[in-house]
C-alpha cells in the first residue's frame, strides 16, 4: 500500500459509505462541469479537516481506493491532443479504461460541450489496448467515421482514485494519486508521486469542497491527464495550455517528478 493510500484511508476513515450504484443514481453527471486542482499530497490534512462530516466515500469490497488503468487513442496528426490543447470547438478524447479491482474495462469517449460542459458516452470494451469493431462504430456514431478510421493507443495512464459524495449538493470529487504515464510507442515512464488532482465534478455551481480550496489558496488548474502526458513524453509536441503546469511541475526539481525507461 503506497504511502497516499494510507493518507486517504486515514482521512476519509470517519466518513460512512456509499454503494457504487447509489454513487451513479445521485451524482453520475456525465454531463457536468469539472474543476481541477494540483495538490502536493501534504496538502490533504488540511482540506480534509473542512470537509463537511455528512460527506461519504465510494467503497466496494472493503477498499476505498481503487486502480485505474486507462489507454488514449489518437490520429497520426493527434486531433485530439491539439484540438484539445487548443480549446477548438467540438473537442474529443477516446480512451478506454480499465478498473484493476474487479478487471471490467470500458471505452469511453468525452467531447466537450456548451458552456464548458463535458459529455461523456461508454461502453464495455473487452479489449484495453486496440479498439474492436464495436468499438469503432461507437467512436464514429459519437465523433466520425474518418477518425474512427485512424485510431491508435499512443498513452497509458495509471492512478489510484478515491471519490468523495457530497449528500447536499449530489456532486462528487475525485482524487488521483499515483499518477504515472506510459508512451505507448517507446515505454518511457514519468510519474508525479508527491502530487495530487483534485477534481470536483458537478452541475454549474462551485462545491464546498471548492471554495475550501480557494480559501486555502489552491486555484483550478488546467490539467489534463491526456494533455500532459502526452506534451511531457514526446518533446516534438507544444505544451500548449498546460505548459504552465507543466513547467510548475515536471521540470522543477523540488516536484520530484521521476522519468525513466520502463525497462530500467
Amino acid at each position: 500500500m503506497s504511502t497516499p493510500t494510507r493518507t486517504l484511508d486515514r482521512l476519509t476513515a470517519s466518513f460512512e459509505s456509499i454503494e457504487l450504484e447509489r454513487l451513479v443514481s445521485r451524482a453520475g453527471l456525465l454531463a457536468r462541469t469539472d474543476r481541477k486542482y494540483l495538490l502536493p499530497t501534504s496538502a490533504l490534512p488540511e482540506l480534509f479537516a473542512r470537509i463537511d462530516q455528512s460527506t461519504r466515500v465510494l467503497e466496494m469490497d472493503q477498499q476505498r481506493s481503487f486502480r485505474y488503468r486507462s489507454r488514449y487513442f489518437d490520429t497520426p496528426d493527434r486531433d485530439s491532443f491539439y484540438t484539445s490543447g487548443r480549446s477548438r470547438r467540438g473537442r474529443w478524447k477516446v480512451r478506454t479504461r480499465t478498473y484493476e479491482n474487479d478487471g471490467s474495462t470500458w471505452l469511453e469517449v468525452k467531447r466537450r460541450g456548451t458552456r464548458g460542459t463535458t459529455n461523456k458516452r461508454r461502453i464495455p470494451h473487452p479489449e484495453s489496448d486496440r479498439l474492436s469493431a464495436a468499438g469503432v462504430e461507437f467512436v464514429s456514431e459519437i465523433v466520425s467515421p474518418e477518425v474512427a478510421g485512424q485510431l491508435a493507443p499512443v498513452l497509458e495512464t495509471a492512478y489510484t482514485r478515491t471519490t468523495l459524495f457530497l449528500p447536499a449538493e449530489e456532486s462528487r470529487v475525485t482524487i488521483d494519486f499515483d499518477l504515472c504515464w506510459v508512451d505507448a510507442a517507446s515505454g518511457e515512464t514519468v510519474t508525479l508521486p508527491d502530487a495530487v488532482i483534485v477534481e470536483t465534478k458537478t452541475g454549474s455551481t462551485p462545491t464546498s469542497v471548492d471554495r475550501h480550496l480557494w480559501r486555502l489558496g489552491h486555484r483550478p488548474v488546467r490539467i489534463s491527464k491526456f494533455g500532459v502526458g502526452m506534451a511531457v513524453l514526446d518533446p516534438q509536441l507544444s505544451r500548449l495550455k498546460w505548459h504552465r503546469v507543466i513547467e510548475n511541475n515536471f521540470t522543477n526539481p523540488h516536484a520530484q517528478a521521476s522519468r525513466k525507461g520502463i525497462a530500467a
